[in-house]
């Protein structure tokens, strides 16, 4: 089957555990697809203001349901061979870290797999400048030139285009995976979809009739 795709996008803001988990595991399925991987940072929680969803939608839910998701959790990350732990400052602001990550430019992928370790393996505070400095500095950035860059209207006003463009592509939740492919742009909600993700990635198309 000739494959029709050509990007892979993955969703993602650092206050979601369950886009961390996804964080250790997609470049995995793009690098097998051969496909190039596009990482999107947005602010979930603007955009659970724009469709109607509550801020923090696990608190939201029945105390046995919150039980479980967290069980689930810890499931995932043993299931998956990955480091977890619950942040105890859930849930966290994320914005500068946000806009740290647009800022790094190609340098993407790598500052914003160690934020998420930051946050769900270290248990750290992204809001903390010590915190942001030492993730900052592993990677050979200048922290003062990366903060001064996240107060930048350009950087500030990326992050709100991905915010509306991830409302206009039906985003309701991270992590969300688009397939953007020959015959259009296949969307994918949660580190349980990676599989098929994985299949879209290889030309695959769901009956869904």
């Amino acid at each position: 089957m000739e494959t029709p795709m050509t990007t892979l996008q993955f969703w993602y803001d650092f206050s979601s555990p369950w886009t961390y988990l996804a964080s250790t595991q997609v470049e995995a399925v793009a690098d097998r697809a051969g496909v190039t991987l596009e990482w999107r940072p947005f602010l979930l929680g603007g955009l659970f203001k724009a469709i109607g969803t509550p801020d923090v939608p696990i608190l939201s839910m029945p105390e046995p349901k919150r039980a479980w998701m967290a069980r689930d959790l810890h499931m995932w990350a043993d299931h998956l061979g990955v480091p977890f732990r619950f942040a105890s400052r859930f849930p966290m602001r994320t914005i500068t870290a946000l806009r740290l990550a647009l800022a790094a430019g190609d340098r993407i992928a790598p500052l914003s797999k160690d934020l998420f370790r930051a946050l769900w393996v270290d248990d750290g505070d992204l809001n903390d400048e010590a915190t942001l400095t030492a993730v900052l500095e592993r990677h050979g950035f200048d922290p003062q030139h990366m903060f001064e860059r996240t107060r930048d209207p350009a950087i500030k006003q990326q992050l709100i285009a991905n915010g509306e463009q991830a409302v206009a592509l039906g985003i309701f939740g991270a992590p969300t995976f688009i397939v953007s492919a020959d015959d259009g742009d296949h969307l994918f909600w949660g580190v349980d979809r990676l599989m098929f993700v994985e299949k879209a990635l290889a030309g695959w198309r769901p009956k869904l009739a």
